[in-house]
């Protein structure tokens, strides 16, 4: 049986052209960049020739790139270490996220509110998810540190205005953090650039106000386990994880040499493909509406989580009264539907998703919760075959067939 996989938000594979840049890196230049023999200098150059390609596609300066281990620790540095560098400037020890976010920004939160005396407001949001900017004004404080607001909900996929939100903050002497993990793929990190959509809601999704932005390799074809947060910033940064210093002192461990070259490949490719079909982002919501409105017909009950406009291209989540979400998942996976029920890094739970409880959808419909996502190489049959399958699955669970 053939798999079709519809969980492209929780991973992706290595692109073959990633995996290509990474090799010499895994084998013939496999040095400690900070050795300083040959096999060290050859990994060092190689380490710096990713991060200057980062820096390009990501409009900064090389030295603004600070390497991390994956998504979740790049919203951890950028939470914890601009919140600790505000408190020892001076700033202030209030953070305000908005209650959405992605488990690595709340519970880095909450671990400031827990262990450092910070004061965290978590900023409702509307029943599709989205943040108001008129909230945060009226939530800021003269002594508020951070405010951290993801690009886009990995969950319902709901793009949040986060130009409108980094001008409130700033406005308040703030700094503005963006969990971009979701988006790099799609939209431009590059903050002079602002997103593929000029018109619209859309329009305000650019990261022309962002201080930090944390991105994920293996969200856009790149290898697991390698991050960075991109910093515009010039604010004070204390080092969550301690050793040689290496990243300018900002994460010290021994880099991953063949996994920043990965990072680096699939951030180029991306912007290829960004510029040489700019009209991605409006063909894939195109098919994805399509998609959307099939599994209302098929399935009775069936509702949209998210904003039905502003939402990734490639993500369509919903809520079906009356079935389990856990359920349903397996028996589609049982007929080689690979779906989710949200977070990757909630898989397995009973627990409602916290998520939709903030969006106002009560336990038990938040337990019914599934979710599909594609890439660019997902056919048309493969997302009608889930249409198909998700209905039936559906039917049989209900006892209708």
């Amino acid at each position: 049986m053939s798999l079709i996989d519809l969980d492209q938000a929780a991973t992706g594979a290595v692109r073959r052209e990633v995996l290509e840049a990474m090799w010499p890196y895994l084998t013939g230049d496999y040095g400690n960049p900070s050795s300083t023999h040959s096999l060290g200098r050859s990994a060092a150059e190689g380490l710096a020739r990713a991060r200057a390609l980062m820096a390009r596609s990501t409009g900064v300066r090389p030295p603004q790139v600070v390497l991390t281990g994956g998504g979740t620790e790049a919203d951890n540095l950028a939470v914890i270490g601009l919140t600790l560098g505000a408190i020892a400037s001076g700033r202030g020890r209030h953070v305000i996220v908005s209650a959405v976010e992605h488990e690595a920004v709340l519970a880095a939160a909450d671990y400031l509110e827990r262990w450092h005396d910070v004061e965290v407001t978590r900023l409702p949001v509307d029943n599709a998810g989205r943040t108001d900017a008129a909230l945060l004004r009226a939530a800021l404080r003269d002594h508020t540190a951070l405010v951290s607001v993801q690009h886009a909900n990995n969950e319902v996929g709901t793009v949040q205005p986060v130009r409108a939100l980094g001008e409130e903050a700033h406005a308040r002497g703030a700094l503005f953090h963006v969990d971009a993990v979701q988006t790099a793929g799609w939209m431009s990190l590059d903050p002079a650039e602002g997103p593929e959509l000029s018109t619209g809601a859309l329009a305000d999704a650019g990261l022309s106000t962002a201080d930090a932005v944390s991105i994920s390799a293996h969200k856009l074809g790149g290898p697991k386990g390698v991050g960075a947060l991109i910093l515009h910033t010039r604010a004070r940064l204390e080092p969550i994880i301690h050793g040689g210093g290496q990243e300018g002192e900002r994460r010290s461990g021994t880099e991953n040499v063949a996994g920043a070259v990965g990072l680096a490949v699939a951030l180029q490719l991306a912007g290829e493909e960004r510029e040489a079909h700019p009209d991605r982002w409006s063909a894939e919501a195109q098919r994805r509406d399509a998609f959307i409105a099939a599994v209302v017909e098929a399935v009775p009950g069936a509702q949209l989580t998210g904003n039905a406009v502003e939402r990734l291209p490639a993500h369509a989540s919903f809520v079906v009264p009356g079935l389990g979400g856990e359920p349903l998942l397996q028996a589609l996976d049982d007929r080689g539907i690979l779906a989710s029920s949200g977070s990757a890094c909630a898989a397995g739970r009973d627990d409602p998703s916290p998520v939709l409880l903030a969006m106002g959808y009560d336990p038990d419909m938040a337990r019914t919760a599934i979710r599909f996502t594609w890439g660019a190489s997902t056919t048309q049959e493969s997302l009608d075959a889930a249409v198909r399958t998700l209905a039936e699955s559906a039917a049989t669970l209900r006892g209708e067939r």
